[in-house]
């Protein structure tokens, strides 16, 4: 561990904003913390002089979860491996590392995550905190692959929850004579242990509200392929077969544009590693996801926000040129795409069977409203969990993803698809735009309480507060 003398980075605070430029914030101080007792020292620092303090990874967060105008954390100098348990198929991860850096430390070890999402610019911290699922009915998000964390409470405590894995303590390791796992580093009776052990539920999908992750310890499976099939089908054929295909397919999900009456889908199917590979050409590749996925549907995107009235016919034009392909590689190049053209998003985890209704009343929305959407729907589908403010706690989910072009300044369509998402029983995923409040939040998600309970237990000044916090969990 770094000696606690040593002075913690501090960049210039500048304004920040996230990826999609819908939230900003100026930051009184920025901090670049490089060892777990200098994150300690930001902790005490914001308590002793009534300040906040906020970790800002990627910012790829469509809400202002990470913004503040206290202290900012910068936890890029956190990064990297700390332990592995390849026989359990455990690592442990410093909390800044980026989802990007994972196939260069899981490879080596023959592990790979047992899902992802199409995006993988966010720290793992980031990632996890804020509910990031992919896709996959017998598949949780990727916080329910946390066993184990290292956080720094709002006290400035340092607790280990969860298993330590072999090969030595998380991140920083205990003090000398401190417990190496299972509750809190500074004494911790038998009961302190427990107590530690079952907050877990909570802190692996916390929303930054409990602590700053230092480092989780993530339960990854071996390193395998996947065999994806892209094709177009009827819209309607592929609502009513919604819940049917999610459950025969390994991975399964449709993208469908409005004023359309077709989809795309993607379906999924894992293979060992050591199955026949054919993966993408390099020119392939670029001419999909570089030319037609960023630079053709850029335009397009931009057209539409200009010449709204030309939307229709631009995703009639899109819908009709979608062609079949299949190929097959290593998980991590089939799950995760690039993402160049900036948007915003509202997504919403309703119940499985509800996702055809959803779709067909968004679909009648749209047009009796006379919105005019270029961006397509995305739906995906997820197990059922037990982590507490899991927007999939409790049941199989599906997932409803709206989105605009960054350009487009009309939010009124956000409103109406989130007046009809919410009617499903639907609970917004905390990462993307949405307007409930606390109230509306602890009536939909069953462990409400149990959470507040742990944020006061661990934040109980609130020094990671915010006004998204104070909105979605209250004072």
């Amino acid at each position: 561990m770094s000696h606690p003398t040593r002075r913690i980075p501090r960049p210039a605070p500048r304004p920040w904003s996230n990826w999609a430029g819908t939230e900003r914030s100026l930051p009184a101080l920025a901090i670049a913390p490089r060892s777990e007792a200098q994150i300690v020292r930001a902790v005490q620092r914001a308590r002793e002089t009534g300040r906040t303090l906020k970790p800002i990874g990627a910012s790829h967060s469509f809400t202002a979860i990470g913004a503040t105008d206290g202290i900012r954390l910068d936890p890029d100098g956190l990064s990297g491996l700390v332990a592995a348990d390849v026989p359990r198929g455990r690592v442990t991860l410093l909390g800044g590392t980026r989802l990007w850096q994972l196939p260069a430390i899981l490879e080596p070890l023959g592990l790979a995550l047992p899902n992802m999402g199409d995006i993988d610019r966010q720290t793992i911290a980031g990632a996890t905190q804020t509910g990031t699922h992919g896709t996959g009915l017998g598949l949780g998000g990727l916080a329910t692959a946390v066993v184990g964390a290292r956080i720094v409470t709002g006290t400035g405590e340092v607790l280990d929850l969860g298993e330590t894995p072999a090969g030595g303590p998380p991140a920083g390791g205990p003090p000398a004579g401190g417990p190496a796992s299972g509750g809190p580093v500074s004494g911790g009776s038998p009961a302190d242990a427990a107590d530690a052990a079952g907050l877990l539920p909570a802190v692996a999908l916390g929303l930054g509200a409990l602590g700053v992750i230092v480092s989780l310890t993530l339960q990854c499976v071996p390193r395998f392929r996947l065999h994806a099939e892209e094709a177009p089908a009827p819209l309607e054929a592929v609502l009513d077969g919604f819940a049917e295909r999610s459950r025969a397919a390994d991975h399964f999900e449709f993208f469908w544009f409005p004023h359309t009456v077709s989809a795309r889908t993607k379906t999924n199917t894992r293979l060992p590693l050591d199955a026949p590979g054919a993966p993408l050409a390099p020119a392939a590749r670029f001419l999909d996801e570089e030319l037609a996925n960023n630079l053709a549907f850029g335009v397009c995107a931009a057209l539409g926000s200009a010449l709204p009235a030309a939307t229709p016919a631009v995703n009639r034009l899109i819908a009709g040129t979608s062609s079949r392909r299949a190929y097959t590689d290593e998980s991590h190049r089939v799950f995760v795409t690039r993402r160049r053209v900036r948007f915003r998003e509202m997504e919403y985890g309703v119940p499985l069977e509800a996702v055809p209704e959803a779709i067909r009343e968004l679909r009648t929305m749209i047009e009796r409203r006379g919105h005019r959407v270029s961006f397509p729907i995305e739906v995906r589908a997820a197990a059922a969990d037990e982590l507490l403010l899991s927007t999939a706690h409790g049941r199989e989910t599906g997932y409803i993803a709206v989105h605009r072009f960054h350009r487009d300044r009309d939010r009124s369509y956000f409103r109406d698809a989130e007046a009809i998402l919410a009617a499903h029983d639907g609970r917004p995923h905390w990462g993307k735009m949405h307007t409930r409040t606390a109230a509306e939040l602890a009536a939909a998600h069953p462990g409400f309480e149990s959470f507040a309970a742990a944020r006061d237990r661990l934040d109980p000044e609130r020094v990671f507060a915010n006004p998204y916090l104070r909105r979605v969990l209250g004072a």
